[in-house]
């Protein structure tokens, strides 16, 4: 048997970004002062220097900018064979996850995803993407 996958630890900085998910949004780190969206979140803009944000819906819809299939997954509760994405949001920001839905020959740097959330072990959502549109398999 499978282990489950450990629960998100979430921190001052990102409890905002679980708590979106499991309410199924996506959430970014709005600037309140330059007003750049930043992702992964972390206390500082990176061009102000701002530590003033606020949580910034995201559409959850982007593109494809890098994928790989891990050969050897690094703990039991991964099952070989899932694709791990680097996706540019419409927004402008990456977000690194899992591609679904298709297989790695099928997956096309720059296809169309959106992002949809599932239930873990734990009971806490994680985000995930699919293809959308044009570039279902």
């Amino acid at each position: 048997m499978t282990p489950p996958r450990p629960a998100p630890t979430p921190s001052r900085d990102s409890a905002f970004f679980w708590e979106g998910l499991n309410r199924d949004v996506l959430l970014g780190q709005r600037c309140s002062d330059c007003q750049r969206l930043r992702h992964p979140p972390r206390p500082m803009c990176p061009e102000c220097r701002s530590i003033e944000w606020q949580a910034a819906e995201l559409s959850g819809r982007g593109t494809l900018h890098a994928v790989v299939k891990p050969v050897h997954p690094p703990l039991p509760m991964f099952e070989p064979g899932y694709l791990v994405a680097l996706i540019d949001l419409e927004e402008g920001i990456r977000l690194l996850s899992n591609l679904c839905e298709v297989e790695l020959p099928d997956a096309k740097i720059g296809m169309a995803v959106e992002a949809f959330f599932v239930e873990s072990e734990s009971g806490d959502k994680l985000h995930q993407f699919r293809p959308i549109g044009d570039d279902l398999g």
